[in-house]
């Protein structure tokens, strides 16, 4: 139990910027198990932006609120995924090759494949919440920011490392059969409560967002890297969760 504990401590230290006493936390055991829950901590970043954004709308207009719950995910997580989204974009964009892709993808500045990236993906994420009724944006949120998680995960499990270092090294041999079983019951769980109090199909219809933009970016980056990275997992859940909320969004 207390090495649960600790894995789970170690993904919220991981996924986000919340400070965690580190000391005699850190093993490399407790690192692999960590990632079974990565969707639970996804969940947990999920209901911090809900509650902004409940809490923001009960002062200023519904698109202020919504802006104001994407800012404090970005607070949370430091930008994490997203800076592995537009790294993702500029290596891919700008590589002739895969040996060029990685490199680009490991400097630290930001080019243009990968700022218009950016500015395309949370300008879409800010205008679906925007058009979703507003009963429904803090549910989308939670929602969104865990079933995501999930969808990284499920590169680890199909997929290769393709760096001998790097910040996704540590959790590239992580995808055992407990952390999938582990991460997908979490999923499912709160999929069935969404399920008894809104519309089954309208988390059909996310579900589907979902794994169309978990394929996408999967098929933009692995022709041409062989695999994935640290940051390919970054992308893969920022445009997983985009189209969690573009299904949603098609749903109406």
């Amino acid at each position: 139990m207390k090495n649960e504990a600790a894995a789970l401590l170690l993904a919220v230290q991981f996924l986000t910027r919340i400070p965690i006493p580190s000391r005699d936390l850190y093993s490399a055991t407790r690192m692999v198990a960590s990632v079974r829950y990565y969707p639970l901590v996804g969940l947990f970043i999920g209901c911090i932006s809900a509650a902004a954004f409940l809490v923001s709308g009960l002062l200023v207009p519904h698109p202020i609120a919504v802006l104001l719950a994407i800012a404090v995910g970005l607070l949370v997580t430091g930008g994490f995924h997203e800076d592995g989204l537009a790294d993702t974009f500029d290596g891919i964009g700008g590589g002739i090759d895969r040996a060029r892709a990685l490199e680009i993808m490991k400097d630290s500045r930001l080019g243009t494949y990968g700022t218009l990236a950016l500015i395309v993906c949370i300008a879409l994420k800010a205008s679906s919440l925007i058009l979703l009724p507003v009963s429904i944006v803090a549910a989308a949120l939670i929602m969104g920011h865990g079933m995501s998680r999930l969808s990284s995960l499920l590169v680890i499990a199909t997929s290769r490392y393709v760096r001998g270092e790097g910040t996704g090294k540590p959790v590239a041999e992580s995808a055992s059969a407990l952390t999938i079983i582990t991460a997908t019951v979490t999923c499912a769980v709160i999929v069935i409560l969404w399920c008894h109090f809104l519309p089954p199909m309208a988390m059909a219809c996310a579900i589907v967002g979902l794994v169309l933009g978990h394929g996408f970016m999967r098929l933009f980056f692995e022709p041409k890297l062989g695999g994935y990275t640290g940051d390919t997992l970054g992308a893969v859940q920022q445009m997983s969760e985009l189209g969690f909320y573009l299904g949603l969004l098609a749903w109406l």
